[in-house]
């Protein structure tokens, strides 16, 4: 065996005697067999691929890009109103514009209100000593607090608890259609 430094190529090898001895100098290290150059080429072409579809996920699951064929939008959205039941104890009422399994955006949406009015006393009573006072619930359109939120919400899914479809003739739904009505006459 002859041990030989190729400086061109900054390899060393090691030549078996009976191919030094016959004048042989195939250079091992550069010879192109082994057939690693399609093997090579498919390996790059699969990584390229999983590197492009990773990508693709990621801006998908992580922007609010609507990529096409990674949607996961639910495509059977009910027009209708739906009440979605939050766990911090709130209740909203809207229609869904989208769902997706992160969030939830809701728009045209409306709320239930504590309010607190004094019970009417007559003049024949006298006045308790202790304020009487009763309680109601009344529905509120988001968009007319202080702060003037716009009428849309995107609600993390994590916190919602159940969502309910509600009948056209139900009380939060003939509430709702009467404030409409009665915000178009206004204008």
């Amino acid at each position: 065996m002859v041990y030989k430094r190729r400086s061109s190529h900054q390899v060393s090898e090691i030549i078996p005697d009976d191919q030094e001895a016959m004048g042989v100098r195939e250079d091992y290290a550069y010879s192109g067999k082994g057939g690693g150059g399609v093997l090579k080429f498919v390996v790059a072409i699969l990584v390229i691929v999983i590197v492009l579809l990773g990508g693709w996920y990621l801006l998908d699951n992580y922007t609010n890009l609507d990529l096409p064929g990674m949607s996961s939008t639910d495509q059977n959205i009910s027009k209708g109103w739906q009440a979605i039941f939050l766990s911090n104890g709130q209740v909203y009422f809207g229609k869904i514009e989208k769902v997706t399994d992160r969030e939830l955006v809701l728009s045209n949406i409306y709320y239930l209100q504590v309010v607190t009015k004094p019970l009417q006393q007559s003049q024949e009573t006298p006045p308790p000593t202790t304020a009487q006072s009763q309680q109601e619930l009344t529905l509120a359109k988001l968009g007319n607090e202080l702060h003037g939120p716009v009428d849309i919400m995107t609600i993390n899914r994590d916190h919602i608890l159940l969502t309910e479809e509600l009948k056209e003739d139900s009380k939060v739904v003939t509430a709702i259609t009467t404030y409409i009505n009665e915000q178009a006459v206004k204008k």
